[in-house]
């Protein structure tokens, strides 16, 4: 059973059997379509492959012959100066945004060619997730496992699993419109987990997080990214170091570093972070407008 947004919108008869009061719908999350079941799949520890991938918006190369690779058990840290590229490659490899040339594919499925079959494999956090503000949290939730081709015992499982991993439990029945906003983000991130996925894309995920949440969260991800391939970007360059196993580095569309958090210190002589790394080789745009 295939479940199609209409300009970007849900319709709300499809919304589960939740009312909802007047006021209009909003946008559900960038994932343009959802398949009730996965195909069978054999595939290799190599989760996710992105081959010479390029993106242009008009006369501007946004994404510029990017290639990596994400196998089980690594957690990738997404790093660069705004406006480098991370969430438009983001956007690429979760099939939101079609590339201009390049390949995608998640665990060994092509996502051009199958996208439906790969977006199964796939749990995405966007920037700024979009949520519906009448439902509950846990209301919300448990349509997003339906979406997802969860029912009945399962759907309670997976409801009650990532309220606990997410640390909502407390505000299981409270409206996502009465959330803080770091609820509102960790509400988020649980249905970007609900269905238990194989690869995990994550824009910003401590946005909007104190100390302790951010905490927890850099440990759930690293205990996830045993089992799961992670892809992350983030601007807070410790987060790389606790919870990453691998770092990309990009610089106006461009990888420009490649590595484990420990060999990219070893780049620039004399560094003692990354930080000191991520200033050294990127180049911010007060840069180029003096050289100009």
């Amino acid at each position: 059973m295939k479940i199609q947004l209409k300009n970007g919108l849900l319709p709300l008869k499809q919304r589960s059997a939740i009312e909802r009061p007047e006021g209009g719908e909003q946008p559900w999350p960038p994932l343009a379509t959802f398949i009730s079941s996965p195909q069978p799949n054999r595939y290799n520890d190599v989760m996710i492959q992105v081959k010479n991938l390029i993106k242009v918006f008009g006369t501007k190369v946004a994404v510029d012959d990017i290639s990596f690779s994400v196998e089980k058990g690594e957690v990738l840290g997404f790093l660069g100066p705004n406006g480098a590229g991370k969430s438009t490659t983001m956007r690429m490899v979760t099939g939101y945004f079609r590339p201009t040339s390049g390949s995608i594919s998640l665990c060994g499925i092509d996502m051009l060619e199958k996208p439906e079959e790969a977006k199964f494999r796939l749990g995405y956090l966007p920037e700024n997730a979009p949520l519906y503000s009448d439902m509950t949290v846990a209301s919300f939730l448990g349509f997003c496992a339906e979406m997802r081709g969860l029912h009945g015992a399962d759907r309670t499982k997976a409801i009650d699993r990532v309220l606990d991993m997410c640390f909502l439990d407390n505000v299981r029945n409270q409206s996502v419109d009465t959330l803080s906003k770091g609820y509102r983000h960790r509400t988020c991130f649980a249905q970007s987990i609900i269905h238990d996925p194989d690869v995990l894309i994550l824009d910003e995920p401590t946005d909007g997080l104190d100390p302790n949440q951010k905490h927890e969260v850099r440990g759930m991800i690293k205990r996830m990214g045993v089992n799961k391939a992670i892809i992350f970007s983030t601007h807070i360059l410790e987060e790389v170091e606790a919870a990453c196993s691998r770092a990309i580095i990009i610089d106006r569309g461009k990888v420009v570093a490649d590595g484990t958090p420990e060999s990219l210190k070893k780049l620039v002589p004399g560094a003692n972070s990354l930080d000191e790394v991520f200033r050294s080789i990127t180049k911010p745009d007060t840069t180029h407008k003096k050289a100009a």
